[in-house]
Parts: C-alpha cells; structure tokens; sequence
C-alpha cells in the first residue's frame, strides 16, 4: 500500500493536496475510469443537440429522417447507460478512497502513539476518521463531475463557434463575470467548510469525554450539565452551516442572473442570424441548447460545493498526517543485561518542561522504583524510557544503543510495558495475553500469567485461557495481572511498569514485586510506585522531583528525609514501609545529577 510517508520516516509538511494526490493515485485505475465515463457522457451530450438540430431541418425539408431519428434514441440511451455507470464508479471510487484514507490515517495515528490523543483528542480524531474520511473519500469523484461539468460549457462555446462565430463572441463577453462569481464561491465554501468541521471535532471530542467518565458522571448527577457542555457549540455549528449554504445560495443566485442573460443573447444574435439565412431552423434549435451548456453554472455550484467539502475535509485529515512520525534507525542491540540511561533528558509538555536534563542509570538485571509527587513527570518519564514518547532534548541509551539508533522491532522486541489501565486488546485471554508476539506458545503464555499470579483466576473462567476477553468478568486488580502478564509475555531486557500494581491488593502485590525481584541478569525492571512498601522492595529508589532526579539509594535511606515521606503523605502503609525487606539492594545513597 502506497503512503504519503513511510513507518521510519517523517511525514514532514503534509498538505491537503499531498493527501489528495496520494488518494488519487490509489485509485488511479477507478479514476481514470470514471474520468472517461464522465467524458464520454459530456460528448454524447455535446452530440445530441446537433443530431437534433439536423434531425430537425430534415423534418421541415420532408426529407428521410428514420436513421437520424435513431441515432438520437441511440444517443439518448448512451447517456442514460452513461450516467448509471458514472454513478457505480463514484460510488465505487469514494469507497475505496474513504478505506484508504482510513487505512492511512489509523496506521499514522498508531505510530504517533500518545502524542496522538494529546495533540488531537481521542473524540477529534475519531470524528476526523469517521465524519473526514468520508467526506474526504468524494474528492476524485467531485472532481471528475467537475472536470465533466467543466467540459460541457466549454464544448458548448466551441459548439457554438463552429456554428457561427458571432454566437461564440456574444457568450465569451460575458464569460468574465461567471468565472468571478465561481472564483469567489469556491474560496467562500472552502472557509466555511472549515468552520464546520472543526466544530464538528469539538463537539465529538467532548462527547468522548463524557463517555469516558459516564460513571462519574452519573454519581454527580451532572447528566444534564455536561449534556449542555458538549452541545454548547451547537449555535456556532448552526452558524456556520447556515454561512455556508448562504454562500452557496448566493452564488447560485447571481450565476441564475447572469446565464439567462447570456443565453437571450445567444438566442437574439441566432435569430438574426436566421433571418439572414445563415442559420436554419434546426441550428437555432442546437444553438439554444448549447447556450445553456456553455451557462451550465448550476451543476459547477453543485460539483465546486462538494470539492470543497471535501478539500476541507483533506486539510483536517493532512493535519494528522503532518504530525511526524518517529524515526527509526538501523542498528541492532549487541548482547547486554539491559543496562539503561538516560542523558541531560528534557521532555516538555503543553508548553510546560516537565523533565528537566535529567540523568538516569539504571543498572542491568535490577528493579528501580520511581517516585515522586503526582505531576512529577514519572509516566512521561517511562514513556521516554521504552520510547513511547522521544524527548525534546538529551538521549536515553539501552546497552550503550541510543534507542533512536534501534530498528523499530529490534526496539520492541527489548522493551515491555504493563500500565495502570491496560486496555485489553485480543479476541481471547490466550489471544490477549500474546498480543503483539510474532511467534507464541500456549506454553510460554501460561508461564507468563503464572509469573504475574494471573493463571488461578484465568483457569475458573468458563472456558480459561479460550474464554472471550469481552465476556470474561474480572476486578480492576485482575486486569493489570493480565496486563503485567502480557508484558511478562513479550519479554525483553527492560520492562517498564507504569504504575502497573495500583489496584493489586497488598499480598498479591508483595508477590510479584517478589518475583520481579528475582534473579534475571537481562532483564531490567523500571517500577513507578505509589505505596511506599513497593518501593521498599525495589534493589534501589530514584526520587523525581521538580523535573529531575533528586536523590538514588534504598527505600530505608531515603526514608530518613522529611520531604520523601511527604512523597507517599495519605498512603497507608507509609511508616511500615520504611521497614520493609530491609536491606535489599544496599548501597550507599547516591546524588543523581540534575
């Protein structure tokens, strides 16, 4: 499948009409189809007038009329025949081009990751899916009914010069003003197009909003006021809906008063010319037929409207587009216990700089428990650690390898993730479990949801590890033991918990920060803590504040400051775990470098 840009590179400055001509040439073959159709039904219709016009004047002159008079039912049901296959290719053309601009936009929008959903919203996105794509997908046929359009007043003037060139001169003179008038619609219809789908993703991204929190929602009893927060835009949507079709409306009636002009001009420089004896009956009758061709400003209002809506529709989709996209390098990783660095990082967030050149070792083989005040920047943090998100400044290195340095499966293939809120993807707990392995064993997956303490309550399941991960029911804890598991599943040498044991109960937990304590020379575990006696358990304890690294030691060192029990201040287990696994790790205290 052809890309406006490839997975390892950058999308660059994306444009609506780089958009446009990608889309076009996915199509190519349709599209030419359709052009030719188009073309060919414009012609029959050039055709007809004068087929009827001879027709005509072989009737008054009692002449034999029969084969002419066939071929303009010939004609006519040409057109007919025309139309209809018009009419599948566009709908044909606009289906294939909605799913490639879909196919395009889900698979950039994946490989931006959460800068995605933070530089868009999760509801604008979708409505830009959805509402953009499809409007976006009418283009080629737009424009092929507009190149058609377009050739049926131009064949027309060149009809009406061959019939006498006076009738061409008298149309030509007013010509100017209806390119103005369409000149100015289009630049019109474009702007207020724009308008209206933006609203449209506004109103889109706050409905995702509230159907994300509909519990919370419920529970204040605000269902009316937030009701009225995500249709507040609903008088500017209606505003710039009725712009657009005033505009539309104006054209159109500005172009109705110019093309009758046109046409009685047409027609009265004809009638003269009948009466001269240059033009016959059956002329004038062509004559006045390829006056309203060549005025055919209607069907360009029409086809220039659509083109715009769905030009609008590509400068939203091409704003995604140009977000771009990580780039990866070439290198594989050389064998190493998974030691991890990060070097002078900054990581800026909403114009605010959350990391701030921080500097982090993590040695191979170890657990390190992150910690720090809510906003403190751990999360992005460990997005910057398994490059979910690249940094603004500085670099973050996997045994010595740069991971920008990393081919995208040589870098995922080392680095796993378990979350706060996994989002369980997969059509079964087995499909769940391996998702996004290449190669699995129902083997290795059970071993995986053992290590996690996932395999009991998996096997009570009705059917276990076959059940359906939409139909199986489970607490909040057991989803992050599938999570965790699916990270066990995928291995690597570094795996990144993102706040991955909150919603575990104490025992559970004390279990698997056992089993990540275990012996594993390659494999390193970064763990964001919230309770103090998970970071107790951890080799060692990395303190975030204000952008950076404070202070590395044990749990019990750094426990002995004020300002770190103020870190884990409303938990409660707080002082007891100052005390516990006493001794893991070691070491003395260490000053990081800020």
């Amino acid at each position: 499948m052809e890309s406006v840009n490839s997975r390892d590179g950058s999308a660059g400055s994306v444009t609506g009409r780089d958009l446009s001509r990608a889309a076009l040439r996915q199509g190519g073959v349709r599209c030419a189809a359709l052009c030719a159709v188009s073309t060919a039904a414009t012609a029959a219709g050039l055709l007809l007038p004068a087929l009827l016009g001879h027709t005509l004047d072989l009737l008054l002159a009692h002449a034999p009329a029969g084969l002419w008079i066939g071929w303009c039912a010939g004609v006519v049901l040409l057109l007919a025949l025309l139309d209809g296959c018009a009419g599948v290719l566009t709908g044909t053309v606009g289906a294939y081009t909605t799913a490639w601009l879909r196919r395009h936009v889900t698979g950039h929008v994946l490989a931006l990751g959460p800068r995605a959903t933070a530089r868009f919203g999760a509801g604008d996105l979708v409505a830009r899916w959805v509402g953009n794509a499809a409007q976006a997908g009418t283009a080629p046929g737009a424009l092929a009914a507009l190149l058609a359009a377009l050739a049926g007043p131009v064949g027309g003037v060149v009809a009406l010069g061959l019939l006498d060139p006076w009738l061409a001169a008298v149309f030509l003179a007013g010509a100017p003003v209806l390119a103005l008038l369409l000149r100015a619609f289009t630049r019109d219809t474009s702007a207020c197009v724009a308008d209206y789908q933006r609203v449209q993703g506004r109103i889109a991204a706050a409905l995702a909003e509230a159907i994300g929190g509909t519990r919370t929602i419920r529970a204040a009893g605000a269902e009316d006021r937030e009701t009225a927060r995500i249709l507040a835009p609903l008088p500017e949507l209606a505003r710039a809906g009725l712009r657009m079709w005033q505009v539309q409306g104006r054209a159109a009636a500005q172009a109705v008063t110019v093309a009758p002009l046109l046409n009685l001009g047409v027609l009265a420089v004809a009638g003269l010319l009948l009466a001269r004896h240059r033009l016959s009956v059956g002329e004038v009758l062509a004559a006045s037929r390829y006056a309203v061709l060549a005025t055919g400003v209607g069907a360009l209002v029409g086809q220039l409207a659509a083109l715009g809506r769905a030009r609008a529709a590509t400068g939203r989709l091409a704003e995604v587009s140009a977000e771009p996209r990580p780039v990866y390098g070439t290198r594989g990783l050389p064998p190493g216990p998974g030691r991890l660095e990060l070097r002078a990082v900054t990581a800026r967030r909403g114009g605010r700089t959350v990391l701030d050149g921080l500097d982090l070792t993590i040695p191979g083989g170890t657990t390190l428990a992150l910690v720090g005040r809510s906003g403190a920047g751990k999360s992005l943090l460990a997005e910057v650690a398994g490059r979910l998100a690249d940094p603004d400044a500085g670099e973050v290195l996997l045994d010595g390898v740069p991971l920008r340095d990393l081919t995208h499966d040589a870098l995922r293939r080392a680095v796993a993730y378990a979350f706060e809120r996994p989002v369980l993807l997969g059509s079964t707990i087995e499909d769940t479990l391996g998702f996004g392995l290449t190669a699995r064993s129902p083997a290795g997956v059970r071993s995986a949801a053992r290590r996690a303490h996932a395999d009991d309550f998996v096997r009570r399941l009705p059917a276990g590890y076959a059940t359906r991960t939409a139909d199986a029911p489970r607490s909040g804890g057991e989803s992050q033991r599938l999570g965790l598991a699916r990270a066990f599943a995928r291995g690597g040498r570094l795996v990144v918990l993102d706040d991955a044991l909150s919603s575990l109960d104490t025992v559970t937990e004390h279990r698997i920060t056992q089993t990540l304590l275990a012996p594993a020379p390659a494999e390193t575990r970064l763990l964001i803590a919230h309770r103090p006696a998970t970071a107790a358990r951890a080799h060692r304890v990395a303190w975030l504040d204000g952008g950076r690294i404070r202070a590395v030691g044990t749990h019990r060192e750094l426990w002995r400051e004020a300002e770190y029990r103020a870190v884990f201040a409303g938990e409660g287990d707080g002082a007891a775990g100052a005390g516990a696994e006493d001794g893991v790790g070691g070491g003395a205290r260490t000053q990081a470098r800020g």
